[in-house]
C-alpha cells in the first residue's frame, strides 16, 4: 500500500501560479492592444495545445524523478509517419501490392510509432540503467535521424482536408487542437488521481526505494511513463503536421525546452513526487502568453530566449525555497 503522504494532493502553490498568469495576461493586455483580441487569443490557444500535449507526458516523467529530452524529435518522427502513410501508404514490392490507410489508421500508426520510441527510452533506463538524461538525449538524435531517413530530408505535403481538419478545423466555435488538448488534460487528470498507476508514479518520485520495498513494480511504472510520454509527443506531432498540412523534418526542435519550462513553472518538482497536471496547464499557459506577448511587443528573438531562461530559473528558485519551508 502507498503511504498517504505520497498520494497526490492539492498544491497550495497552484493559486500563486494562477495569480502570476492573471498578472501576465493583464500586463500584456495593457502593453499591447492586439493581445486581448479574439483572433489572437484563439491563436494562443492553438499554440499552447501542442505544448500542453507534450507537457502532460513530461509531467509524468518528471514526477518519477526523470527527464525526457527526446519529445521534440519523437514529435517530428510521428508526424512524418502520419504524413507518409496519408501520402504514400505502404507499397509491397515483389507482389505489386499497396496498403492504404484511413484517417484513424494513420493516427493509430503515429501513436504506435511514438509509443515505441518512448518504450525504448524506458527500456534503456530501466533494463540497462542508462541515466534518463543520456538515454533520451540519444533518442533525440536517433529519432531525428529516423525522420530524416524516412522523409529524405524533404517535407511531406498535400495531406488532404480530413487530416488537416485536426489542426485547422473548428467545432462548437473552438479550434480542434484545443479540443484535443482538453481531452488529454481530462484523461490524464483522471489517470493520475483515480488509478493505482497514477498514485505509484507519485510514490516512485517521492521515494523510489521505499516504493519498491512496498511491492510496487517500479520498472513497470517507469516503462509506462516513458511510453505515455512518447504517445503524447505523437499526439502533438499529429497536431503540428495537420496544422501545417505538411511534415517538416526539423519539426519540434526546441519543444523540449518549452515543455520542461511549463512543467517546472507549473510547480512540479524536478526531484519528483510533487506536482499536478493542472499545474502544468497553468505553466503552459504562462509560457504561451509570454511567447505571444513578446512577439506582439516586437522583442528580439534573442532576448526572448534570455527572458524565457530567466523565468525558468526563477520558477526553480521559488520551488526550491518552498520545499525548504516544508
Amino acid at each position: 500500500m502507498i503511504p498517504i503522504a505520497l498520494k497526490p494532493k492539492f498544491n497550495a502553490s497552484f493559486l500563486q501560479h494562477l495569480f502570476a498568469l492573471a498578472l501576465m495576461v493583464l500586463a500584456m493586455t495593457l502593453l499591447s492592444d492586439k493581445f486581448a483580441t479574439a483572433d489572437n487569443l484563439f491563436n494562443v490557444m492553438r499554440q499552447i495545445s501542442v505544448n500542453l500535449c507534450i507537457s502532460v507526458g513530461m509531467t509524468l516523467v518528471i514526477l518519477t524523478g526523470g527527464i525526457d529530452l527526446s519529445v521534440g524529435s519523437i514529435l517530428a518522427f510521428s508526424g512524418a509517419i502520419a504524413a507518409g502513410l496519408v501520402e504514400w501508404g505502404i507499397g509491397i514490392t515483389g507482389i505489386d501490392a499497396f496498403i492504404g490507410f484511413t484517417f484513424f489508421g494513420v493516427v493509430l500508426a503515429a501513436l504506435i510509432a511514438g509509443g515505441a520510441l518512448g518504450w525504448f527510452n524506458g527500456l534503456m533506463i530501466t533494463r540497462f540503467k542508462v541515466p534518463p538524461f543520456v538515454a533520451t538525449l540519444a533518442m533525440l538524435t536517433m529519432a531525428r535521424g529516423f525522420t530524416m531517413l524516412y522523409t529524405g530530408g524533404f517535407p511531406i505535403t498535400g495531406l488532404g482536408y480530413t487530416f488537416a481538419f485536426v489542426g485547422t478545423g473548428w467545432w462548437l466555435g473552438i479550434p480542434m487542437p484545443v479540443w484535443v488538448s482538453i481531452g488529454v488534460i481530462a484523461l490524464f487528470t483522471f489517470f493520475m488521481r483515480k488509478t493505482k498507476t497514477g498514485r505509484y508514479i507519485y510514490a516512485v518520485g517521492g521515494n523510489e526505494k521505499a516504493t519498491r520495498l512496498s511491492g510496487v513494480n517500479v520498472r513497470r511504472v517507469k516503462m509506462v511513463v516513458y511510453t505515455l510520454a512518447g504517445v503524447l509527443s505523437a499526439v502533438a506531432g499529429i497536431l503540428v503536421t495537420a496544422r501545417l498540412d505538411s511534415a517538416q523534418p526539423n519539426a519540434g526542435m526546441g519543444y523540449e525546452l518549452d515543455s520542461i519550462a511549463a512543467v517546472v513553472i507549473g510547480g512540479t518538482s524536478l526531484n519528483g513526487g510533487k506536482g499536478s497536471i493542472i499545474g502544468t496547464v497553468i505553466g503552459a499557459l504562462i509560457i504561451g502568453v509570454l511567447n505571444n506577448g513578446l512577439v506582439l511587443l516586437n522583442v528580439s528573438p534573442f532576448w526572448q530566449q534570455v527572458i524565457k531562461g530567466m523565468v525558468i530559473l526563477l520558477a526553480v528558485i521559488i520551488e526550491k525555497a518552498g520545499r525548504k519551508k516544508d
